[in-house]
């Protein structure tokens, strides 16, 4: 009998080898594919709520790449934005994470901006659809850079999950 899927816990599940380690995990054919093409924002993805919180480093990072590649589910940005890895485990997960996007995000001085910053408002930027302003030297911890767009980065202030244009940002 085989193992079941460390993600989703479904039976017939196969050896995955998570690299750049030599770490393996059990995945069903869904979570595989999902792995190896690209997971779609659907309903199976939800099991990922309890493979984040796995005790097995290998589980955790699988799930916190296949969370990042779903930018456009509020969900697995909310995930994202409360799990914690370690950070051997977290450099592991960031070094599988696929960059061929090209796109460089930088704060209004030039500086280069990368996943988990920190970064300060220079300006009073008003948010729509919040009803608050965000003042200026406002610090945003833990920024995410948007795939498809280098002049957009989301952060969270005042409790709300906003989208802010580099241009108006300085790393600290």
């Amino acid at each position: 009998m085989s193992q079941p899927c460390s993600l989703c816990q479904a039976d017939a599940a196969s050896d995955y080898t998570v690299a750049p380690r030599a770490d393996e995990i059990a995945l069903c054919p869904a979570c595989l594919e999902g792995v190896e093409v690209g997971p779609s924002d659907d309903p199976h993805w939800h099991c990922l709520h309890d493979a984040i919180w796995s005790t097995t480093p290998a589980v955790q990072v699988v799930a916190w790449r296949l969370l990042h590649q779903l930018p456009a589910a509020p969900w697995a940005r909310d995930l994202l934005d409360i799990a914690y890895l370690e950070d051997d485990v977290r450099g592991w997960a960031e070094a599988g994470l696929p960059d061929d996007s090209g796109i460089e995000h930088r704060d209004s001085n030039g500086s280069l901006l990368a996943q988990g910053d920190t970064v300060v408002l220079i300006k009073d930027l008003p948010v729509k659809g919040a009803g608050f302003t965000a003042k200026r030297g406002t610090s945003v911890r833990g920024i995410s850079l948007v795939a498809d767009n280098a002049e957009h980065i989301e952060g969270r202030v005042e409790g709300q999950r906003i989208v802010i244009l580099t241009k108006f940002v300085k790393k600290s």
